[in-house]
């Protein structure tokens, strides 16, 4: 019955919203806008001034077109687009005009990858081979400082991708100039002795406003990385590609200090290192990476999160070369940002599962591969690697095979594989995917897995089907997913096992004439997030969640205030122990409430938090999650975390306790290049404490040198003070040929 009542609304809106559709979510312009990129025999000095007499040469680009919060307008602020090229570089000088100069700017730290909500930015995207799927970005501020990605169908990213690249920025009282230089190596592109056009996306963010402009116009349901509106760069001969080798050696010295352990298991000791990894692109569309004594000693930390769900943490990928090319081996379903699709996540091979045990600590690797291919008709891959011997982990070999098929404009099929081999037991994992892009604003992405074990010879299966319906005005989606009790995906991820999910829903966006306070608010996007869940192996119902949100308020400076209720039934088969609180087995409805609430994020001072208080099983659970970030300047960044569960009269016996998990994040930085970072964290559910300090120095594009302090203590369950201390000194050189 729920879920007719919920899919009856859906279709219901979906015939009400398709005159919207065709008003708003128009196709991709047969003639698409164009850029003119000139070439010049001579280099430049880049440095963000565009003083030089090559960009008098330069042809200027077309006017930007307003995507958000008019989209189709014309922009408050106009942007200025220019390119040259050589044999070695393609430059883009690009204008930011400001009316307000430097007052208007909004940048808040110096943090490479950073969130494209908290400053102004500019980013290029380009679509080498045309096939309007792929897309290789780069996008900086008025600082410098830089953001790159690959993106695939606008659906698979890798956010983490660094590629070689400089940039210098410039400020004047009537705007900013960002002068980009990306070496014909960074780039993949087609071997032809013809000139050359490839698709191109520039857009741009002015923060103080919260305005999107765009070369290319696209509807504001989607990406600037869908890349099937872009625009056009022509008139380029870029050099035939080369022996193209990028070599990067280190050299490492750490020192391990323990307190509190056998001295016969961990014992204080320094150790020297060395190794390094080598990427060739072997042509155009085909790159190999070969790593050897792999370190990982400059990624972040992970910080520690407090669960009290029923569904397993996510902690993301840090480590670099696992970053690259993910978005190929990444296939799988998750939660978007917006909440939409449901708290599942199924994937079917997930990296950390390689060089870090279930608690996060590296496990040192040997050697490993990776080989990617990827062309307008198929892109395929692979991964090997080989993990060595550590405490109660033995060698252990990987594998990784990925294929994928495109079909017509922008769909696909696919399989991939992993094995895990350790001594006595294989695991593998077969899976057969595919991408469906049913029209503009309909897509369908679909999973099925199979595991399998040598050892114990148990087959799992899991698989998923997730519908996603998306114009201006709403975001629809259905997902259905299934997960055995004997799945068993070790080089996976799952949050869930011995379970059915269901989970619909819906998201409204509205911006009409009705709308009040249209200076201040933009949009006013109530929502509807309801989840079924059954256990597979019985069929019982275990869980139901009718979450709405009646209120959901954006605002023109990007802040929001959103405001909902849950209405729950979870069945316990088992005990369940959310921060060492036992719950017992039964049947449990309740109903809980919430606020989230954040600041604009681009301003010196801005808070953003969720806080959560209602009944919980049988009793009360009141949560927040607060972050608190004062960026003065740029250069100087602190962020205070404050998480804290109350518990009143839950689980058996009735138990009433309060846990907190605090910290504060510091970024000091004299330019983009040279930072100290640094955590801390406290957290009183197995009172641990830990801290994080990094000097990170790039004394040339993508060579660094790094000093890191790690600290990590904790109280054991017989009450015992452990304590673990690394220094590590880091020195990393690239050259590319």
């Amino acid at each position: 019955m729920y879920l007719k009542i919920v899919l009856l609304g859906m279709l219901t809106a979906v015939t009400l919203n398709c005159y919207c559709q065709q008003k708003e979510i128009f196709e991709p312009d047969s003639v698409r806008k164009e850029i003119e990129a000139v070439e010049i025999h001579t280099s430049l000095h880049v440095d963000g001034l565009l003083n030089e007499p090559e960009w008098k040469l330069a042809k200027l680009s077309p006017r930007f077109v307003e995507i958000e919060p008019v989209q189709g307008h014309a922009p408050g602020e106009a942007t200025d687009v220019k390119v040259l090229y050589n044999r070695q570089f393609l430059y883009f000088g690009i204008f930011a005009h400001d009316s307000l100069g430097t007052k208007a700017l909004r940048s808040t730290d110096f943090k490479r990858d950073f969130d494209d909500k908290s400053r102004d930015l500019v980013g290029i995207a380009f679509d080498c081979f045309n096939d309007k799927r792929n897309a290789m970005a780069f996008v900086t501020d008025p600082y410098g400082v830089q953001r790159d990605l690959l993106s695939f169908d606008d659906l698979y990213y890798d956010v983490d991708w660094n590629g070689l690249w400089r940039v210098r920025t410039n400020r004047t009282d009537s705007g900013w100039t960002a002068e980009i230089a990306i070496p014909w190596e960074t780039l993949r592109y087609p071997n032809s002795d013809s000139l050359q056009q490839w698709g191109l996306s520039i857009y741009r963010n002015r923060r103080v406003t919260n305005e999107i402009t765009s070369f290319s116009p696209y509807p504001r349901a989607f990406t600037s990385l869908r890349m099937s509106y872009a625009g056009v760069l022509t008139n380029l001969k870029p050099p035939p590609p080369t022996t193209n080798i990028r070599f990067e050696p280190y050299a490492l010295s750490s020192y391990d200090h323990y307190s509190g352990f056998d001295s016969s298991v961990k014992k204080n000791e320094t150790n020297y290192k060395f190794g390094g990894d080598l990427k060739w692109a072997i042509d155009p569309n085909s790159v190999l990476d070969l790593t050897v004594n792999t370190d990982f000693a400059q990624a972040d930390a992970d910080q520690q999160v407090n669960n009290v769900t029923r569904f397993s943490v996510f902690f993301p990928e840090k480590r670099q070369f696992f970053l690259e090319n993910a978005s190929l081996f990444g296939v799988g379903i998750s939660q978007a940002v917006d909440g939409s699709g449901g708290q599942m996540r199924v994937q079917p091979f997930f990296s950390r599962s390689i060089g870090l045990d279930s608690l996060g600590t590296p496990i040192p690797i040997e050697a490993g591969g990776r080989f990617v291919h990827r062309s307008t008709k198929s892109n395929y891959g692979a991964i090997v690697m080989r993990q060595r011997a550590a405490e109660n982990s033995p060698a252990t070999n990987f594998f990784v095979g990925r294929y994928s098929e495109n079909i017509g404009a922008n769909s696909r099929l696919g399989g991939l594989v992993t094995v895990k081999n350790q001594p006595g037991n294989t695991n593998i994992v077969s899976t057969i995917d595919g991408f469906f892009r049913l029209g503009e604003s309909h897509s369908l992405n679909t999973l099925l897995m199979h595991s399998a074990n040598t050892k114990k010879g148990n087959d799992g299966f899991a698989g998923f089907a997730q519908y996603y319906y998306s114009t201006n005005h709403m975001k629809i989606w259905l997902t259905q997913s299934v997960v055995t009790k004997n799945f068993d995906p070790q080089m996976g991820f799952v949050s869930r096992t011995d379970v059915i999910g269901t989970t619909p829903g819906m998201n409204w966006y509205y911006r009409g004439k009705k709308l009040p306070f249209k200076k201040v608010l933009r949009a006013f996007e109530p929502g509807f997030l309801p989840e079924f869940y059954w256990q597979a192996s019985t069929g019982q119902s275990i869980e139901r969640t009718f979450t709405l949100f009646p209120v959901w308020l954006n605002f023109q400076s990007g802040a929001y205030f959103g405001y909902g209720f849950t209405p729950s039934f979870q069945r316990l088969t088992a005990p369940f122990e959310p921060l060492g609180v036992t719950i017992a087995p039964g049947d449990y409805y309740f109903t809980n409430q919430q606020v989230w609430i954040s600041s604009d994020p681009s301003r010196i001072i801005s808070i953003n938090g969720i806080y959560t208080w209602g009944n919980y099983f049988n009793g009360k659970l009141n949560s927040g999650d607060w972050n608190l970030q004062f960026a003065p300047i740029p250069q100087i960044s602190l962020t205070g975390r404050f998480n804290r569960n109350r518990f009143i009269k839950v689980g058996t016996p009735a138990t009433s306790t309060t846990i907190d998990l605090y910290g504060i994040q510091a970024r000091f930085a004299l330019n983009p290049r040279l930072q100290l970072i640094g955590f801390y964290q406290k957290n009183a559910n197995d009172n641990s404490e830990n801290y994080n300090i990094r000097l990170s120095w790039e004394y040339m594009p993508l060579s660094y040198v790094y000093l890191v302090l790690n600290h990590y203590g904790f109280t054991t369950l017989q009450q015992k003070t452990q304590m673990e201390d690394h220094a590590i000194a880091k020195i990393s050189f690239l050259k590319q040929f």
